[in-house]
């Protein structure tokens, strides 16, 4: 079942510390660039993935061309891509070594199939919602630590 709660939504926040966001955008007016640069500002680990930037910078992050590249474990991924891309987004999540914990799909942006399929991968599943919005709605504090 996708996650709308309050408390649901402050849960996955509070416990993921390394986020991907997909379709992440080297145009600093664009929400998904935007959300990257704060997600990071927050205290999370954020990879940016976005095919035709692999190895550039987005956000003042290093950007990867696909989920595969990230050399780490992904908490969260985070898709920033219209609703008919969303099933293989999830395809690459779960070809991931260490699958993430939770496949969030933001504002305009819904694939019930894929959600029910990441639910029955044990995926949490969050839809047509923005992490950013979220935090400052639930008033979450920045992660400690900072970004790397």
């Amino acid at each position: 079942m996708t996650q709308t709660s309050p408390d649901a939504i402050r849960q996955i926040l509070s416990s993921v510390r390394t986020i991907a966001v997909i379709g992440a955008s080297p145009n600093p007016s664009r929400d998904s660039h935007i959300v990257a640069a704060f997600l990071a500002a927050r205290g999370y680990r954020v990879f940016p993935v976005n095919p035709g930037h692999g190895g550039k910078d987005i956000a003042g992050l290093m950007t990867y061309a696909s989920l595969a590249e990230v050399q780490e474990p992904i908490d969260m991924v985070d898709v920033f891509r219209a609703s008919e891309h969303v099933a293989g987004v999830l395809d690459e999540a779960l070809a991931l070594a260490t699958p993430p914990k939770v496949f969030w799909t933001q504002l305009g942006v819904r694939d019930d199939a894929s959600a029910a399929r990441a639910e029955a991968a044990g995926l949490k599943v969050v839809q047509d919602r923005c992490p950013k919005i979220d935090i400052m709605e639930l008033g979450l504090p920045a992660r400690a630590g900072g970004s790397d």
